[in-house]
């Protein structure tokens, strides 16, 4: 009975413990980007594996939000963080061509400039966080 009390001790001891909570990427969230072709997103940035990746989750055009073919679709994929707020290695998808580009992204408060470049042709923007 002794061992049983030990036993029941330990286990609800060990009950109580968790492991310290991982650290949220800062780059998570929702992102508003700049007008493309006539209409914005907003992507919603979160780990996918050991990187960040992007998918739209609300589409918005001139006359108001919309329901976009586009929504869920994989924007911004294999992002890397690395130091001061850089991002790299990615993959960005342009709806509205159709192409995807290599990409990198900086944060800087609640601001991400993204880039994504095929050969030496290079388009960026600069998302806004979404409060």
């Amino acid at each position: 009975m002794r061992s049983f009390g030990f036993i029941a001790a330990l286990v609800l001891g060990l009950g109580s413990w968790t492991a310290p909570a991982m650290a949220a990427d800062p780059v998570e969230g929702l992102w508003q980007t700049q007008v493309d072709d006539g209409a914005f997103a907003y992507v919603k940035m979160a780990p996918c594996g050991d990187k960040i990746c992007g998918h739209i989750a609300r589409t918005f055009n001139d006359t108001g939000e919309y329901k976009s073919p586009n929504i869920g679709l994989k924007l911004v994929w294999d992002m890397s963080a690395a130091s001061g707020g850089a991002y790299k290695g990615g993959q960005i998808y342009q709806p509205s061509t159709g192409k995807t580009f290599k990409s990198k992204m900086a944060l800087s408060g609640d601001r991400l400039n993204v880039s994504g470049c095929v050969g030496p042709i290079c388009k960026k923007q600069t998302w806004a966080r979404v409060k």
